[in-house]
């Protein structure tokens, strides 16, 4: 009885399963010709290009991912160079693969801090307990003094691949021995207080403030601030005065004992170095170095 029955329920069921069974070879060998059919060749250069670049997808070269990047400069030879963490050395091995030369590139770009003040320099109206993000504190309080500069809560540290960024004393740092210039930070700054700078020394002198304030505002804000004084462009013509604010120009720019003289002249000391051995600034509230009235 129980065999009948077992019988019986295969006689039944056997057309199904060879029913799905063909149905499922059918759809395969659709899926295998299609796939034959519409499948994309992709080019060998671009995956020999993707070979060569870093590949850490950081976004520096103004696409989403080195494989974008990658088939965009086999389109547009001329977006070589736009990679920074792989440098000169990483353009010169693509340029091969497509047969080009290319020209000695001009000096790598690494950011600066146009702000020094720690936590100690700056004047605060009160303390901020909102969103620990520099964007949210910029956005939706007015607890620092001073409008310009760095908030120290780190959005330019999340956006760093490679960990050379922290926050020292409530102030944005960067470890140029790790830096790759891929521009990630000066993005994520809120206030536009990082910029990439054309470092054609190992340490270049620069102005670390970006207040816009009268001098006498200024000082009331921030110990280590650009007053606007005018005493650097006095010495030599890298500078220039802005929006009460100095500034140099990286196109001039050589060291030279005027330039030394100008850092320090700086009644602020905001004038300093920065780079991967760059002396430490001046510390706060010292006195420039020489008379200022020249």
């Amino acid at each position: 009885m129980i065999l009948a029955d077992i019988l019986q329920l295969w006689n039944s069921a056997w057309p199904a399963g060879v029913t799905m069974l063909g149905l499922g070879v059918g759809f395969a060998v659709v899926l295998l010709v299609a796939s034959e059919k519409l499948k994309v060749e992709v080019d060998p250069k671009i995956e020999q290009i993707h070979e060569i670049l870093p590949n850490l997808d950081c976004g520096a070269c103004g696409f989403a991912g080195c494989g974008q990047y990658a088939k965009a400069i086999l389109e547009r030879p001329e977006l070589i160079g736009k990679c920074a963490p792989g440098g000169a050395e990483t353009s010169k091995k693509i340029a091969k693969i497509l047969n080009l030369h290319i020209s000695e590139s001009g000096p790598s770009r690494r950011p600066i801090i146009h702000c020094r003040a720690h936590s100690e320099d700056k004047t605060y109206y009160g303390k901020y307990e909102g969103i620990q993000t520099c964007t949210s504190a910029n956005a939706l309080a007015n607890v620092q003094a001073c409008k310009f500069g760095c908030v120290g809560f780190g959005d330019c540290v999340g956006a760093c691949k490679f960990d050379a960024l922290s926050i020292v004393d409530g102030l944005a740092t960067v470890d140029y021995d790790k830096c790759t210039g891929c521009g990630a930070c000066s993005k994520a700054c809120p206030r536009n207080l990082i910029s990439m700078v054309p470092f054609s020394q190992e340490n270049m002198m620069v102005v670390a403030c970006n207040s816009k304030e009268s001098g006498k505002a200024a000082r009331s804000m921030c110990k280590v601030g650009c007053i606007g004084c005018g005493i650097c462009c006095k010495q030599t013509d890298i500078f220039s005065i802005g929006d009460n604010l100095a500034r140099v120009d990286y196109e001039k720019y050589q060291p030279t004992e005027q330039t030394e003289t100008a850092m320090n002249k700086c009644p602020t000391g905001a004038i300093v170095y920065r780079g991967k051995s760059a002396p430490p600034p001046r510390p706060a509230g010292q006195k420039a170095a020489a008379s200022q009235k020249s």
